[in-house]
């Protein structure tokens, strides 16, 4: 499909980056203050990722290389706007009339019918958010979007063992940020 594209069919970029769409918006938005912020990361990686198609070479995987691309932007306009990552719950998602639009479609996860779950699908969300960082991608893509220890070592840049102990570090935060929440949700709902 690569091939293809570089050889100037580009409309089948979009069925590559199709399965990805999620994944990418996901890392972005772990990282941006705003949805809005979250899809120009997203779709600024979309662009770079096409732009430098034929640099790729296979190793590590077009979805781990995507990533790190994502990983990248958001990194790159966090230092840019030297912003504070925080999450508002106001925010609205606006709408792209650039780009492609169809790519964006559907990024957004569709409420729970639960109140408890989506309460805990929340304070689940806060807990990871709350990570520094350099724990927060990792969790994202291995426990999240599910990426190997190595594609995971790609996309952020550092070794596996780095991958591992970081993994480790952040699943001990998570477990000591995340049990207080989760005991006094249980005690709401009896």
């Amino acid at each position: 499909m690569i091939a293809c594209i570089l050889d100037g069919d580009t409309q089948k970029y979009h069925d590559l980056i199709r399965p990805y769409e999620l994944s990418v918006y996901r890392i972005a938005i772990s990282f941006m203050r705003h949805k809005a912020d979250a899809e120009e990361v997203a779709q600024e990686a979309f662009l770079k990722a096409f732009r430098n198609l034929a640099s790729f070479r296979g190793n590590p995987k077009f979805s781990t290389w995507l990533i790190g691309i994502a990983l990248n932007e958001a990194r790159g306009r966090l230092r840019h706007q030297n912003l504070v990552w925080t999450v508002s719950l106001g925010d609205t998602c606006e709408e792209i009339s650039h780009i492609s639009p169809a790519l964006l479609r559907g990024w957004q996860e569709l409420p729970s019918e639960s109140p408890e779950r989506r309460e805990i699908r929340e304070i689940l969300r806060e807990v990871i958010l709350s990570l520094p960082p350099i724990y927060r991608e990792v969790v994202l893509l291995r426990d999240v979007e599910a990426f190997s220890v190595e594609e995971t070592a790609a996309a952020v840049e550092v070794s596996q063992a780095a991958v591992r102990a970081r993994l480790h570090n952040a699943r001990l935060m998570l477990q000591k940020n995340l049990a207080p929440k989760l005991k006094r949700t249980a005690r709401k709902s009896r």
